[in-house]
């Protein structure tokens, strides 16, 4: 279906939760997108989880793919559109990583490290971390000898794979992915700690305008996404089975961790 013109455009906002910003799946996804909902679409890409953060509240992009941590941090302010369905689940891990050749056996044995986080808005790239270490009574700025961010899940696999970073805190969907699509790159980096099973990164929207028309198809745009052509493409190359919708509870878990490194901080 071609895009009705005059319609203004449908802005969607990506952040690094995205694989990464190859121009054939951002090209896949906006074609799917504007095909489904009969308008333009423009995909609005920035390089912190904040920046997307604070557009979408903002109300400068209609909706965003966004992180479990921000999510809950605006939860009275955000409505879930949809949750991408991974292996079967809506959920993923957060990996803690070390060097192939490392001797770590658990995360203790990351003491002293220099560590590489993904974001600081980030759940499974930071927040994890934060909480495993509180529940030791201790902060990153105690445990690791030094810690950075890459703002880019990727770029944590790189940072201890090249021994920038001799550990990190990424996005364990990310990991194994590019355990299929980089290999070499990753055969650098073992996993050293799997977290629990948390609500994945999820699509969110303005609480107030979850009942508007243009959230409604998108909702239904990407729920239909494997029964297209270019959809399926785009869930290939993601390595997705699909979009679903889900309650806030399923990022219960991840509000809880957030509550307690507040309170232990």
């Amino acid at each position: 279906m071609a895009a009705s013109p005059g319609l203004p455009p449908l802005r969607f906002g990506l952040t690094p939760v995205f694989l990464d910003s190859d121009t054939e799946l951002l090209g896949a996804l906006e074609r799917y997108l504007t095909g489904r909902l009969a308008r333009p679409v423009a995909l609005v890409k920035r390089r912190t989880y904040q920046e997307i953060t604070t557009l979408l509240l903002t109300g400068q992009v209609d909706a965003a793919w966004i992180c479990g941590f921000p999510f809950v941090q605006f939860r009275d302010q955000l409505s879930l559109v949809a949750i991408p369905v991974y292996r079967s689940r809506p959920l993923y891990q957060s990996y803690v990583i070390v060097q192939a050749g490392d001797a770590a056996a658990d995360l203790d044995g990351a003491r002293g490290h220099v560590h590489a986080f993904s974001d600081p808005d980030s759940n499974s790239g930071f927040l994890v971390t934060r909480y495993l270490l509180a529940t030791r009574k201790e902060t990153p700025a105690s445990f690791f000898r030094r810690s950075f961010f890459t703002y880019g899940h990727r770029n944590v696999v790189r940072a201890v794979a090249s021994g920038l970073a001799q550990s990190g805190s990424v996005d364990g969907y990310v990991w194994d992915v590019m355990a299929e699509t980089e290999p070499t790159l990753v055969a650098g980096t073992r996993v050293l700690h799997r977290s629990e099973w948390l609500g994945f990164p999820p699509i969110a929207c303005l609480a107030g305008r979850r009942d508007s028309p243009e959230i409604q198809e998108l909702r239904k745009a990407l729920l239909a996404m494997p029964e297209d052509p270019v959809g399926r493409e785009v869930l290939r190359t993601l390595r997705l089975d699909g979009f679903d919708t889900a309650a806030p509870s399923l990022f219960d878990a991840i509000a809880a961790m957030s509550d307690f490194v507040k309170a232990h901080a």
